[in-house]
């Protein structure tokens, strides 16, 4: 294990960074603050940077606050073989970075498909992920439906943003050749001051012939994103690509198939989900929320933020925050 430091513009001056030993090479993460652990685990398209804002505060409350880059992001290891990225090798990962930190349990808390790596980190190993936080994208078992058979109905005649992402190399032949224009368009389309209007065509559909970048919004930054965020973000998947990224999307049936055995399966642990109410994820996973009482059995703390769209604690990060900390204080004590 090395640890190193390196400018960004987020770094605070006890911040530290880390590449860690894992099965699949090694992990990069930020770690701020003592305490009990909490690993922060980001989405598509984002970084550790996603949680610049709840490092500090988690820091500041007496926790110890670790955000990694996942596997495929940043510093951190990118196979090539696209089954490198299934769901349970990011369970492998999150499970070796708590012991590379010494650690015997955490708390886990992941945004985007950082809540479906959490979800599925919580569910599968238990023994050391005592509570789970979820932002933005709902919890959602396993079922009986292929994913990609799914994503196919919903597109109806024009093709599912997931089912856009399937093919290697197609959104790569598109997002590559200006990765910080499409960046800003993708972030903006799903930011509350800057997506379209309600009605207007969806992003995350594609018409026939068309790209996804094709509705993005033009020439505009949500208000959480400045020109330096940008520029960082952008900088990463320069230097990285976005293969490793759109690999996770490319999984989606392997880990049906893998996690076959955990078809319906409740998540005990004490759990959080904090939702933006113009988020499309809780539009189309209505019945995902509904389904709480009887997946997310330990639910203590739910909360959908008005006039907030998909990137929750980076457009809201005073409220993301105040119910992270409030959540994580409630915990039960752990031992060890």
């Amino acid at each position: 294990m090395s640890q190193h430091t390196r400018p960004s513009p987020a770094s605070a001056p006890d911040a530290r960074h880390r590449l860690v030993r894992t099965p699949g090479g090694r992990i990069h993460l930020v770690e701020q603050g003592t305490g009990p652990l909490v690993l922060l685990v980001h989405g598509f398209p984002e970084s550790w940077y996603s949680w610049r804002r709840q490092l500090p505060a988690i820091a500041a409350a007496g926790f110890r606050a670790v955000a990694i880059d996942v596997r495929g992001y940043g510093r951190s290891s990118k196979p090539v073989e696209v089954e490198a990225y299934r769901m349970l090798d990011h369970v492998e990962d999150n499970v070796a970075v708590v012991r590379a930190l010494g650690e015997e349990t955490a708390v886990i808390v992941g945004h985007d498909w950082g809540s479906a790596i959490a979800a599925n980190t919580a569910l599968l190993r238990p023994e050391i992920f005592t509570a789970v936080g979820l932002l933005s994208v709902p919890y959602a078992p396993r079922n009986g439906f292929r994913p990609t058979d799914a994503f196919s109905r919903i597109g109806g005649d024009e093709e599912f943003y997931v089912s856009y992402f399937q093919r290697p190399g197609r959104a790569e032949a598109e997002i590559e050749p200006d990765v910080r224009a499409w960046l800003a368009g993708f972030y903006a389309g799903l930011s509350a001051d800057t997506m379209p209007a309600a009605g207007e065509n969806s992003l995350f559909f594609v018409p026939p012939g068309a790209k996804l970048s094709d509705r993005f919004p033009e020439d505009t930054l949500p208000s959480w994103l400045g020109e330096a965020d940008l520029d960082f973000y952008a900088g990463e998947f320069e230097r990285t690509g976005l293969t490793g990224a759109l690999n996770r999307y490319r999984n989606a049936d392997r880990d049906w198939e893998d996690l076959a055995a955990w078809d319906g399966a409740p998540i005990g642990q004490p759990s959080l989900f904090l939702g933006g109410a113009l988020d499309a994820s809780l539009g189309w996973m209505a019945d995902a929320v509904d389904a709480y009482p009887t997946t997310l059995p330990g639910l203590v703390s739910s909360h959908v933020l008005e006039g907030c769209g998909h990137w929750v604690q980076q457009e809201r990060p005073d409220e993301t925050n105040r119910l992270l900390v409030e959540w994580l204080r409630a915990l039960p004590a752990r031992e060890g």
